[in-house]
Formats: structure tokens, C-alpha cells, sequence
């Protein structure tokens, strides 16, 4: 029972990992409606900017997280403007090629930067936590409330301010949000900046647990796509839950199974959930 129990804590942390993520990834296809391939390599980015400012410039943990979120915001917004916007009214092909050149710049550049090997942020909070006879350290418990902030504040800028209506506006019919006066070059720079920032915060929230690498982008890119589709395109409820089921799955199966294959679960469970709802747990069937 304790090791369910662990497995559980830990598939949490993950869940709560990849929902931020997944989520500005859903926000971004909401309002181009296509994938953004290199969400991935900016959120490896954002693991590396933090690591400089902690090894190099001595900033505190959360000074670094800010600094790094602030950073990534201003990369979100050049790379909608340089590689996706000029592309906006072209084949999706286009962009689907721009933004692979684009995570490949990103990851040579991190190569050059800092090496192609593997780097650690030093633990700020290593200390053991107990909940319920189940032992984790603070760090991966601040893993998981530090997420479910997030997500409670993004939800609320989404719902109850003026730009976060706009950027639904967007989503839901860009003509018409045009036709009323709503800035669209502006809303999608902005959603990009939201985008990488929160893809900043979570590298920078992982980063103390496990290493950060120029690779690391690639597969947390190819699970955020998994749980974008699982919880249906463009759904922000469907990424945040999607997130935690696909975290719980790798942990239930690393810790039943095999740890070896535990980044299989997540694509078998893809498979089997569109078989089963072709158009995701939250996404709507189309009429016509």
C-alpha cells in the first residue's frame, strides 16, 4: 500500500509538470491552430537560463524562476513573431518546417552554451517531507503546489480579466474577434509570451530533481502533443487533466512494470483513448 501510495505522490508531480506544460501548449494551438514544435526545446531553455543564473550570477532560487520565466516570455514573443506569424496565411507545412528549424537552433545553442552533457540545479529544499507514512522532499512537493497555482491563476486571468477574454475571443473565431476591434497580432504575441513563461517555471521547478540536458525537450515535446490530443485540441481542461493521467500512468507503470518502458505507457494510452473517443477526453465532435 505504501508503494501505491508513493507512486501515487510521485505520478502527481509529474501530472502537475506536464499539465503546465501541456497547458500553454493548448493555449498556443488555440489561437494559430497549429502545433508548436519547439514548446519542448523552450521549455528545456528555460531549465538552462534558470541553471545560469543560479551557478554563474549566484541569483536565489525563485529570483532565478522569475528570471527565467521573464526571459522566456520575451524568446515567446520573437519566435511568433519571426517564425510563425510571417507564416500565418500559408500551407501549415510552412510552419510545421520553421518551427523544427527553430527547436533545433534552440537545442545547438544550448550545446554551445553549456555543453552536451547533463547539468543539476542544486536542491534549494531537499529537506523530507511525510504525508500519510509516504516520504518525499519538499522540493517535489513544492513541485505540485507551485503547478496547481499556476494553473488556478492562469485559469482566473483566462475567465476574469479583460486580455484573457480576448485571447478566448481569438481562439473561438478569429474573424470575429477582428471584426470588434480585438488586436490579434497582440493577443497571439501575448499568449506566446504566457506560453513560455509557464514552460519556464515548470524546467525551472524540475530542474533541482532531474537533470537537465539539451535533449530534454524533445521527448517532454512529444508528451505534451500526447496529452494535448488525449485531452482533446484546444481543450484547457483536457491538458490540465490530461497531465495528471498521463504522470500517474508513467508512474503506476515504472513502479508495477518497469521503469524502462514507463515513456511507453504514455503513447500505448494515447492509442487506446483515441480508439476509444477519437476526438479526445474533452474534445467536441464536430457537426456537418
Amino acid at each position: 500500500m505504501d508503494l501505491f501510495l508513493q507512486q501515487i505522490l510521485n505520478g502527481i508531480m509529474l501530472g502537475s509538470t506536464y499539465a503546465v506544460v501541456a497547458l500553454g501548449l493548448t493555449l498556443v494551438f488555440g489561437i494559430l491552430h497549429i502545433p508548436n514544435f519547439a514548446h519542448g526545446h523552450l521549455y528545456m531553455l528555460g531549465g538552462y537560463v534558470t541553471f545560469f543564473f543560479i551557478t554563474l550570477l549566484g541569483f536565489g532560487f525563485w529570483t532565478a524562476m522569475i528570471s527565467s520565466m521573464i526571459i522566456l516570455a520575451l524568446i515567446g514573443i520573437l519566435v511568433e513573431r519571426v517564425v510563425y506569424r510571417p507564416l500565418r496565411d500559408q500551407p501549415h507545412i510552412n510552419s510545421f518546417i520553421s518551427a523544427i528549424g527553430a527547436l533545433m537552433f534552440l537545442e545547438t545553442f544550448v550545446v554551445v552554451a553549456w555543453g552536451p552533457q547533463g547539468q543539476r540545479i542544486p536542491n534549494p529544499y531537499p529537506n523530507p517531507v511525510e504525508i500519510g507514512g509516504i516520504i518525499l522532499t519538499q522540493q517535489r512537493l513544492l513541485v505540485i503546489i507551485a503547478a496547481i497555482v499556476l494553473i488556478v491563476l492562469l485559469q482566473l486571468f483566462l475567465k476574469k480579466t479583460t486580455p484573457g477574454t480576448t485571447i478566448e475571443a481569438v481562439a473561438q473565431n478569429r474573424e470575429g474577434a477582428m471584426l470588434v476591434g480585438i488586436n490579434v497580432n497582440r493577443v497571439s504575441s501575448m499568449t506566446f509570451a504566457i506560453s513560455t513563461a509557464t514552460a519556464a517555471a515548470a524546467a525551472s521547478l524540475v530542474a533541482p530533481i532531474f537533470m537537465i540536458s539539451p535533449s530534454m525537450g524533445a521527448l517532454l515535446g512529444m508528451k505534451a502533443f500526447v496529452i494535448v490530443i488525449l485531452g482533446g485540441l484546444g481543450s484547457v481542461p483536457g491538458a490540465i487533466f490530461g497531465g495528471y493521467i498521463l504522470g500517474l500512468i508513467e508512474a503506476l507503470g515504472g513502479g508495477y512494470i518497469s521503469a524502462d518502458y514507463k515513456d511507453v505507457f504514455a503513447f500505448g494510452a494515447l492509442i487506446l483513448i483515441l480508439a476509444i473517443r477519437p476526438t479526445g477526453l474533452f474534445g467536441r465532435e464536430e457537426v456537418g
